[in-house]
């Protein structure tokens, strides 16, 4: 026991040297105090990643002059598109104070269209570009994002090491282009670890089925390729270490072709310490590659453990190691042998990674099981498939293009895999407690782990254990899952208005009749996915997005390919093209808003009264602004400054209003005499949580009170759904309203 505890103390203070020695690197005090304007360098890490919101959706932190539209770079009439790129930051200039740097940012900039992919920015390419950085809150696993203010300039190419490498995935790609379907997006993440072109459709149906991990190049594919070099060796009769010296080169060669990503990094070290103890002929099985992996790779870079891949590669591979053998001895008493293997493998690894899946996602996904039964042979042979196709694309690229369809046809299964399982019922179910959730994951893998290693000497404290865990877990998740059913079960189903909990930003959803109006996307996909699952939303009949503030359209990839007609406020350059490009990619009729415009939703009429046509106003107080008239009245303000609001009011007669969508979140930049004037029974007001600006502020809630106008906000009471008549206004909400 003390010699076990003393390593523990000794590895500690490793990682811990290596966190005194690197951190000044890894977070430099540069934009400590608020985001910087300045020039860096950065080292490309990642492949180029189009976003088709335009902006940084995933980051709420996204500075102002990021988000305000105005053209970054566009120096041309050539339209841009925005990308976003995976770096590592090396050094930032502000003034005349240069600081050095190695730590992992994202880079957003705007570039020319056709420089939009994996070629113009080759990983281990060094940029130049100035622009705005800003930290990420700690424990995230990058450092800073960082809002490019110019096109990047490419300072310095790739290392002869990695020039091969981009140009075999280039090979790759070329190849497999003229593929179909979701076969075709899932290829080169299965084999190569490339996912840049998986659709948001595609991407949702293998998490809610529970088969990201595939795309994600892990242990699996480093054990393919051993494998194959060793069985190759073996059959041209090389001796065992150079076969073993050839694994470990091919493997090496093969991380830098899939990029080292903490996954790929954790499975190439186990796979270079069991090897290298197999060739001085030392015991390689089991958990001490494992520990040592982990160890040298903290060691190297301690900041990977705020890495979930590799967590959950670290979890995945224990669970492996431990569990498969005896939930296959426990299975195998009630089915056939190779049945319970294939069970147990995706069983082990779901016990030992389903807290960190709590903690990531609080959802209960009941098909991941079959799913990855039934999907976990065509990865295997994709994996095979995809290296000698990535072999061919080089030498016989003729060839390649018709090799393609072999391993397309096993992704292509894995696609409807993904896909049959994410439209099945109840396929993820919402959990109110993400720490309630994670909780009783531990407590039942605890009691699974005791309950399989006491099944041989202590069968009756293995039996209590098992059932233990399988009553409490069911009981547990049983409520847990029963209380979120319940949850959305308590939704009107007669709701006329719903005002997503999104946070920062609006997202208002109209319904009658079975047609569907969403006026803007919020800042972020994720929490609109998740609104538009609660609600039923399938289809979006009109799509209104008032202005180009990321807080308004930032989560525009959840509804692309989903809205039949989008009315738009007026574009203020390069990325608000880009934005409603997506949407006419994805089969939209995109209109720009004017006041004047009418049309029919249901039982409702619609106006847009504001802008005028031929308005040169810009942002905010461009900001459309529609009235609804049917069995209630309803007016949406966007973000109208004060200003703006009186624009409008002398711009309409504007009637009374049962609802009004309270202008910018609440902001004291409001007109009394609008809100006056329509005397709405209700204010919505789309705010978030805690927000750093004050919304709403207490000059916006006197103005409502004056007005006779109740607030219902979405920062306190979530949900916020209003169903009825002018006559009986219904307001449900998912948390009580306060006092």
């Amino acid at each position: 026991m003390l010699p076990t505890a003393a390593l523990g103390v000794a590895v500690l203070a490793l990682v811990a040297t290596a966190v005194f020695g690197l951190g000044h690197l890894r977070h430099p005090d540069v934009a400590d105090g608020g985001p910087r304007v300045g020039s860096a360098r950065f080292l490309v890490t990642g492949l180029p990643q189009v976003r088709a919101d335009g902006f940084a959706a995933t980051y709420p932190q996204s500075p102002p002059q990021a988000t305000s539209g105005a053209p970054a770079g566009a120096a041309g009439p050539a339209p841009e598109t925005r990308i976003s790129l995976e770096t590592v930051l090396e050094s930032f200039t502000a003034g005349d104070r240069t600081v050095p740097a190695r730590a992992p940012t994202v880079v957003f900039a705007s570039v020319p269209a056709a420089d939009a992919d994996a070629s113009s920015w080759p990983i281990g390419s060094a940029l130049v570009v100035r622009g705005t950085l800003t930290a990420l809150e700690p424990g995230d696993s990058r450092e800073f994002l960082f809002f490019a203010r110019d096109t990047p300039h490419l300072v310095a190419d790739p290392p002869w090491y990695l020039v091969w490498a981009n140009g075999t995935r280039a090979a790759f790609r070329t190849s497999t282009a003229g593929l179909p379907g979701d076969g075709a997006e899932l290829l080169a993440g299965l084999a190569i670890g490339d996912d840049t072109g998986v659709s948001d459709g595609l991407r949702q149906a293998m998490t809610v089925s529970g088969l990201t991990h595939l795309t994600a190049v892990s242990g699996a594919n480093c054990a393919v390729v051993v494998t194959a070099v060793m069985l190759l060796g073996g059959a041209i009769r090389l001796g065992r270490r150079l076969r073993i010296g050839l694994s470990v080169l091919v493997l090496v060669l093969f991380v830098v072709l899939v990029t080292p990503e903490p996954s790929v990094l954790r499975a190439a070290a186990m796979a270079v310490i069991v090897l290298v103890a197999l060739a001085i002929g030392r015991p390689s099985a089991g958990i001490p590659p494992l520990c040592l992996s982990v160890v040298v790779l903290l060691t190297l870079d301690p900041w990977l453990d705020r890495s979930a891949g590799f967590a959950l590669s670290v979890l995945a591979t224990a669970g492996l190691l431990l569990l498969t053998r005896p939930i296959a001895a426990l299975a195998g008493r009630v089915m056939p042998a190779s049945l319970a293997l294939a069970l147990a493998v995706p069983t082990a690894a779901q016990i030992a990674c389903q807290p960190v899946l709590f903690a990531i996602a609080p959802q209960l996904t009941p098909y991941t099981l079959p799913a990855n039964v039934l999907a976990e042979p065509a990865a295997a042979l994709v994996s095979i498939l995809g290296l000698v196709l990535c072999l061919l694309s080089v030498i016989a690229p003729g060839l390649a293009a018709l090799a393609a369809w072999l391993p397309w046809v096993p992704s292509a299964w894995i696609g409807a895999v993904a896909r049959f399982f994410a439209g099945a019922p109840f396929a993820a179910i919402a959990l109110p407690d993400s720490a309630v959730a994670v909780l009783v994951a531990l407590l039942a893998t605890v009691l699974v782990l005791v309950a399989l290693f006491a099944a041989r000497r202590h069968p009756v404290v293995a039996g209590v254990c098992g059932a233990a865990a399988a009553c409490g877990l069911l009981i547990s998740l049983a409520g847990l899952g029963g209380a979120a059913l319940a949850r959305d079960a308590a939704v009107p189903r007669d709701w006329q208005l719903a005002a997503c909990d999104i946070g920062q930003g609006d997202a208002v959803l109209v319904h009658s009749r079975d047609e569907i109006a969403l006026i803007d996307v919020g800042p972020d996909p994720a929490p609109l996915t998740r609104c538009l699952e609660r609600m039923h939303v399938q289809r979006i009949d009109l799509l209104v997005l008032t202005h180009y503030d990321r807080d308004h359209v930032g989560g525009v990839a959840a509804v692309v390919g989903r809205v039949d007609r989008a009315l738009v406020g007026p574009t203020d350059g390069a990325h608000d093209e880009a934005l409603l490009s997506s949407l006419r990619a994805g089969g939209a009729h995109v209109e720009q808003a004017r006041r004047g415009l009418a049309g029919e939703l249901g039982d409702y009429h619609w106006d847009v009264i504001w802008p005028k046509d031929g308005t040169t106003l810009r942002g905010n107080d461009a900001s459309v602004t529609v009235s609804l008239t049917g069995p209630l009245r309803m007016l949406f303000l966007g973000d109208l400054g004060e200003q703006a609001q009186s624009a409008v009011r002398a711009a309409n007669t504007l009637p009374v209003v049962d609802i009004v969508k309270v202008a910018h979140h609440g902001s004291a930049d409001q007109s009394q005499a609008l809100y006056l004037a329509v005397r709405a029974s209700v204010g919505v007001v789309s705010v978030g949580l805690g927000n750093r600006y004050g919304h709403p502020t207490d000059e916006l809630l006197a103005m409502l009170a004056l007005a006779g106008t109740r607030p219902f906000r979405t920062d306190q009471e979530g949900l916020v759904v209003i169903s009825g008549t002018s006559e009986a206004i219904s307001v449900w909400t998912e948390r009580p309203v306060p006092p």
